[in-house]
This record gives structure tokens, C-alpha cells and sequence, in this order.
């Protein structure tokens, strides 16, 4: 896709738009075989609500996504592909039979509310702990460091608590093939559920992520080292992933100078540079990345030169359609989109309180506020309870009445 006329022309200040119908976040657009009615997403959002035991979705988890199906695409919370990939309670998974049918539940919802939604495919790689893990093992990752933090667990009294990280073991050369597998095997489960599509998760200190860092790949065979064979396990995912679903319905998220889950790269810009080149390659669906200026957003100052080099580097060299997450509002995922420097922007926290975002957006409606304590976690409250613009002002019944889904 390409912006070169949409963002030259924005920049006649007289031509930037008065009603909805102008903004450029309204209008639709094509993204690999998807044609979208607009270019809000509705981000990855980790709830942790999957019912138990099993880590499967179910009605509740229908109720949530059919509510947000106004969404132009919904990238579907974070979902283990194994259960050595889960790293907090409650997660969903895409590796069992009870899990593919409970997200049949969720995609049959929300397509018949019109949505669409893809299944981002997830492997915490160390940022786990053994209390998740099969048989109690140490979780896996590319070389043994111990990340900072704490994890999300459940304690015996089936209570949601924080323990401390472990030393990861590193995982082999003869396992990777496997590892592939895994991911190649929650594809096609994918398909049985009924999703439109998947996201690879390669962000945000996960499992690919820590194989394309230097802060937390030491390896010296094939999978270590030069960002070569850095990005090694990254793109046989993709390859395998590929071979499953046509490479305009696969997408990947990377997270270039994100610092979450104690990751570090000493050269981000030639890291991801080196990424992007290969997955541009591969023609896929979308490249989804969260935004490295992210922090100068939500603090409105200026972005660091850092950060739009980083931006300006992976638009140079991604000649796909862009995702970027992290920081926006209406105004600002306006201009982004305007300057050229993203064709769709996914947006997380404010989906939580607003199920009907696009539309709030669209008419400049307040949004409801969040309840931070409800995120993660617990029932109804917090998660299908928040109304949408109809609903406040009376000219709609509740969604996804309560009795219907149990």
C-alpha cells in the first residue's frame, strides 16, 4: 500500500480534514486480503480471563470480542501455541482441542457482529516461571540469564500473585525445529477456530524477541551472534506460519528500543533494519510495530531523533502496510497517518472501557475510564460491563446478555 499521495497531500494545512468522513482514520483501506472500513485496530490486550482448567476460552471471552467488533481488525489477546509458551495465569491457549473450540466460540461471535479478528501466536520464552510450566520445568529460552521482574501466577488458594523470575534454560539446537512446529501446528489450529488470519508475537521481550537481542542472545551456534543468525528462528517461524496460511493473511509484531521484560538490544537500528528487510521479503498481510516513540507521545514532548530514525528507517525499507501501537489519540493517530508514517494504528487501553471506540472516536465522544484493578484476571467486571455510545444514551439493550452466553 502505498501513502506518498495521501501524506503529500496533507501537508496544505487548509486540506486537513473537518468531519469524520475527511479523516484519514475513517476512510478505508486494503491490507493484504483484508479490505478494512476504516484504520482503528483494536491491539493485543492480555486479560487473562481463560476459563479454568485448561486455559480455554469461552462465553465470556465471546461476549468481550463481539462488543469490540467495530474494531477495522481485532489482533486477538496474546495465545500460548504451548503450554512451555504460557507465561501468566489464566492466558488462552491455541494447543488443544478444548482450546480451538472455545475460540470457534469467540470467532462465530464476533463475525456475526461483522468483525474481523486474527490470532496472535505467543511464546513467552523466559518470562515465565516453573509453577507454569510442564512438570514444574524451568522455562526455556535462547541462552540461561535470569530477567528482572516478577511473574503473574497462581498460588494455591487459586489466587493471582507476583514471584520472582528464574534462570531460564536455553534451549538446544535440535529443539528449534520443534519449536517451529509448535507454531506451525497453532496455525492450523487456527484455522479450525475460525480466525481471519495470525499475527507472529515477535515484541516485547518474548521468545523471538529474545533471540533477535543481544541482551539476551548469547549464543555462538547458528541462532546466535550476527544478527543473521539472530533472526534465524524468527523467520523459520514465519516460513513454517507461511506454508499454513497464504502470506496475505499473516502478520508480525516486533518492538524495536522496547525495553519490556529486561530486554536490550546494543543495535536496535541495525537489528530491526536487518528484520524488516527480511520480512518485506516474505509480502506479508502487515508489519505491526510498536511505536518506539511511544513515551514521547503519551507525555506529549517531541520524540527523541533515536526513535524517528528507528520509524523513518523501517518505513524505508517495509513497503507493505504499516501497524504502529502505542501512545495515540484521535489527533495523533490522525497526524501519524497523515505525515505518512503509519497506514493503520492499533490502539489497546482505551478499547477496554470503550467497546465502541471507532465510533466514540468518529463523533469526538467522551471515553470511559478504565479500572486498572480489573484488568487482569477475575469476571464481568471490568471486562463486559462497560457500555457503549448507544447504550449510555438509551437507544441500546445491553450486549451480550449475560444469560445468553452461559
Amino acid at each position: 500500500m502505498s501513502t506518498t499521495i495521501e501524506s503529500h497531500a496533507a501537508t496544505n494545512p487548509a486540506a486537513q480534514p473537518r468531519h469524520a468522513e475527511q479523516r484519514l482514520l475513517f476512510q478505508p483501506t486494503r491490507v493484504g486480503r483484508f479490505q478494512l472500513p476504516h484504520r482503528i485496530v483494536m491491539a493485543p490486550l492480555t486479560r487473562s480471563r481463560a476459563r479454568q482448567p485448561g486455559n480455554v476460552p469461552w462465553a465470556l471471552n465471546a461476549c468481550y470480542y463481539q462488543q469490540r467488533a467495530s474494531a477495522a481488525l481485532i489482533i486477538s489477546e496474546a495465545t500460548q501455541i504451548s503450554m512451555q509458551g504460557q507465561g501468566y495465569a489464566w492466558t488462552p491457549g491455541i494447543h488443544s482441542r478444548e482450546q480451538v473450540e472455545g475460540w470457534r466460540l469467540v470467532t462465530d461471535a464476533l463475525h456475526e457482529a461483522g468483525g474481523r479478528i486474527v490470532l496472535q501466536m505467543w511464546h513467552v520464552g523466559r518470562i515465565s516461571h516453573p509453577s507454569l510450566q510442564p512438570d514444574g520445568m524451568p522455562p526455556v529460552a535462547p541462552s540461561p540469564i535470569r530477567p528482572e521482574g516478577m511473574a503473574f501466577i497462581e498460588n494455591d488458594k487459586g489466587e493471582g500473585e507476583l514471584a520472582p523470575f528464574v534462570t531460564p534454560r536455553a534451549l538446544q539446537p535440535e529443539e528449534m525445529p520443534y519449536l517451529v512446529r509448535q507454531y506451525e501446528r497453532a496455525a492450523r489450529n487456527a484455522i479450525k477456530a475460525g480466525f481471519d488470519g495470525v499475527e507472529v508475537h515477535a515484541a516485547n521481550g518474548y521468545l523471538l524477541d529474545q533471540f533477535l537481542c543481544t541482551g539476551t542472545n548469547r549464543r555462538t551456534d547458528a541462532y546466535g551472534g550476527p544478527v543473521e543468525n539472530r533472526a534465524r528462528l524468527l523467520l523459520e517461524v514465519v516460513d513454517a506460519v507461511t506454508k499454513v496460511w497464504d502470506s496475505d493473511a499473516v502478520g508480525v509484531r516486533l518492538s524495536p528500543m522496547a525495553t519490556a521484560n529486561d530486554i536490550r538490544d546494543d543495535d536496535p537500528l541495525n537489528t530491526f533494519t536487518h528484520v524488516t528487510r527480511e520480512l518485506n521479503a516474505r509480502k506479508l498481510a502487515y508489519l505491526h510495530v510498536v511505536n518506539p516513540a511511544m513515551p514521547a507521545l503519551e507525555s506529549k514532548t517531541p520524540p527523541s531523533a533515536a526513535a524517528l530514525q528507528m520509524l523513518q528507517r523501517i518505513r524505508e525499507v517495509w513497503h507493505g502496510p504499516l501497524m504502529l501501537a502505542g501512545g495515540f489519540d484521535a489527533e495523533t493517530a490522525e497526524q501519524w497517518l497523515r505525515e505518512g508514517r503509519a497506514d493503520l494504528i492499533a490502539i489497546g487501553r482505551k478499547f477496554i472501557a470503550n467497546p465502541d471506540l471507532p465510533q466514540r472516536l468518529r463523533a469526538h465522544a467522551p471515553l470511559n475510564a478504565d479500572d486498572r484493578t480489573t484488568y487482569y484476571g477475575g469476571g464481568e467486571k471490568g471486562y463486559t460491563d462497560y457500555p457503549s455510545l448507544a447504550q449510555e444514551r438509551g437507544q441500546a439493550p445491553k450486549a451480550c446478555v449475560d444469560e445468553s452466553w452461559r
